[in-house]
């Protein structure tokens, strides 16, 4: 089995929830590392059509796209893996992969949609049996093991991309909060919106100027040119019972 370089946060699910968590850890310097086996539900979706800022709609395959490479821009690194056991360690947790690579950590998100087993061998986790299993938090997504969060779906969120997102977001700020970093809020401010006023820059936030705020923009809008000047290339997904053998 091969060990890796440590993370600070493992997340465990490259869905809606854990690309949002692994954003926001990511981009307040928390070393990320994003296990993804793939199949998210959203890829399921014909067309999303309540997901803020997309008045139109857009296809499911490439917001799950944007969102990971938004994770990818903010710091985190993505693997494609199963994850099957995670357990704990004296410095964290140790998460096992199906291919038998090892990573360890401080903290784990657990972002699987309905998928425990991996967390079987950790005391204190409740698991919770409703025709399919999740994870017993409190509204942070907070376990009873300190350092594993669970987010989204697994924990209970309502099926709506936008409220699993956002919970994942959520989730990744109380872990900022437990770390006791100086957490703020993640805001690119105009020049001397702070300064100027005799204030320190608040801890994850910046201030920029003229110059960099246009430069910015121009990315922003040349990388929404390029990711929708075509339809997406992935094929539409369906329920796994509706495939043929």
């Amino acid at each position: 089995m091969s060990q890796s370089v440590p993370s600070d946060v493992v997340v465990v699910g490259g869905g809606h929830a854990g690309l949002s968590a692994a954003t926001f850890t990511a981009r307040h310097g928390l070393d990320t590392l994003v296990l993804d086996a793939g199949g998210s539900l959203l890829r399921r979706n014909a067309h999303v059509e309540n997901f803020p800022g997309f008045p139109a709609g857009v296809n499911p395959r490439q917001l799950l796209d944007l969102l990971g490479e938004q994770a990818e821009t903010a710091g985190a690194e993505r693997l494609t893996a199963t994850v099957t056991r995670v357990e704990r360690s004296d410095d964290g947790f140790r998460v096992e992969t199906e291919a038998g690579d090892a990573f360890r950590t401080e903290y784990v998100v657990a972002a699987t949609k309905n998928e425990t087993g991996y967390l079987a061998d950790i005391n204190g986790v409740g698991i919770l049996d409703r025709g399919k299993t999740y994870v017993d938090t409190d509204e942070r997504g907070r376990t009873g093991v300190d350092g594993l969060h669970a987010a989204g779906r697994l924990a209970e969120k309502p099926h709506q991309a936008i409220v699993c997102a956002g919970h994942g977001a959520e989730v990744a700020v109380t872990i900022l909060e437990d770390d006791d970093r100086p957490f703020y809020h993640d805001w690119v401010a105009p020049d001397g919106y702070f300064t100027d006023r005799g204030r320190d820059l608040p801890p994850g936030c910046e201030e920029i100027g003229d110059a960099e705020r246009e430069e910015r923009e121009r990315r922003s809008l040349e990388t929404m040119r390029e990711r929708f000047a075509e339809p997406h290339p992935d094929d539409q997904e369906t329920h796994p019972s509706l495939r043929e053998e």
